[in-house]
């Protein structure tokens, strides 16, 4: 057995998507190779119903997966293919756009107005950016969950994990998606195929995984101008003792743990426990080219792409 090291920890920043909708974006829009397949990791948990009300309305895709998981409240969503139907806490959505959908997603909150999930971007492999589009609606009755003896509790959305098989099947990427919650003081290892890229986003509580990091080099903040030295300080020393943490690999809240290769991943859980989707695929290894909700392999497929959305060809009828 080998552990899984850190590679890096990032934080979720905050960001504005849709028609207004504020959320919390752990990777996205940059470098694709560390985490191929997967492309961009959102966090839309707010509690303020005018941060997310006006929604996503209808926008196109084509060339990946979506997946959405809702914690609370609900998103109710429809596209050009005649689908529509409602997320409630604890569903899961996983839409192949393939070769073109228009869709619309609109969060609405629970009735203390909380409104949490995630939505993940997987990307296709070129064989497949022109497949049929498809949904895959899955209810939370369906999800299955494991407690283990220490009463650690899994629950499985997709790949096999613990004797369980998640309900979303034939995704091309071939991922593992757990959502797992660890008990306070509790120390538990999970398995994760070594040849797959992953990654763990911490949403409730904290944990340590550094029994699966090498020592680091704790990075230091710049400070600038005698004038601006007080008005940075707090900003420095909160970055000094996150780094300090991070050397220890301890992540708490909106915190994303990306791992190198290896068997394994372990994590020590914190006083509160400890709450965390734990997410690998295969990946790719093709070119990307990608414009907003759009991902394609080549700038002329991009360019095609646009111009299809332009004259009305853009939804293939097979």
């Amino acid at each position: 057995m080998s552990i899984r090291p850190i590679k890096q920890v990032i934080h979720a920043k905050p960001t504005m998507e849709g028609a207004g909708v504020r959320l919390q974006r752990a990777f996205g829009f940059g470098k694709t190779h560390e985490f191929d397949p997967f492309l961009l990791f959102d966090d839309f948990r707010n509690d303020n119903p005018q941060d997310y009300m006006a929604g996503f309305p209808w926008h196109p895709h084509r060339g990946i997966e979506t997946i959405t998981y809702v914690l609370a409240g609900s998103v109710e969503h429809g596209d050009s293919l005649g689908n529509k139907g409602s997320m409630g806490a604890g569903d899961v959505q996983w839409m192949t756009a393939g070769s073109g959908i228009l869709h619309q997603e609109m969060p609405k909150g629970d009735p203390n107005g909380r409104m949490h999930g995630f939505q993940l971007w997987a990307n296709l492999p070129s064989r497949l950016k022109m497949t049929d589009p498809r949904y895959q609606d899955v209810k939370t009755a369906d999800i299955p969950e494991i407690t283990d003896d220490d009463e650690t509790r899994v629950r499985v959305i997709t790949g096999e994990f613990w004797g369980k098989r998640g309900p979303v099947e034939g995704v091309a990427a071939d991922p593992r998606y757990i959502d797992v919650s660890v008990p306070a003081g509790k120390r538990k290892s999970l398995k994760v195929d070594r040849t797959h890229n992953a990654f763990a986003y911490v949403f409730a509580g904290s944990g340590s995984f550094k029994d699966a990091s090498a020592p680091r080099a704790v990075p230091t903040e710049e400070v600038g101008e005698s004038s601006t030295v007080n008005a940075n300080a707090a900003d420095a020393e909160a970055s000094w003792q996150r780094a300090e943490r991070e050397q220890h690999g301890q992540v708490g809240n909106r915190g994303l743990v990306l791992f190198d290769r290896g068997d394994d991943v372990v994590v020590q859980a914190g006083n509160e426990g400890v709450r965390f989707l734990l997410v690998s695929g295969a990946p790719i290894e093709e070119p990307v080219a990608w414009y907003g909700p759009i991902v394609m392999n080549t700038q002329e497929q991009l360019q095609q792409a646009y111009k299809d959305l332009q004259d009305g060809s853009f939804i293939k009828r097979h």
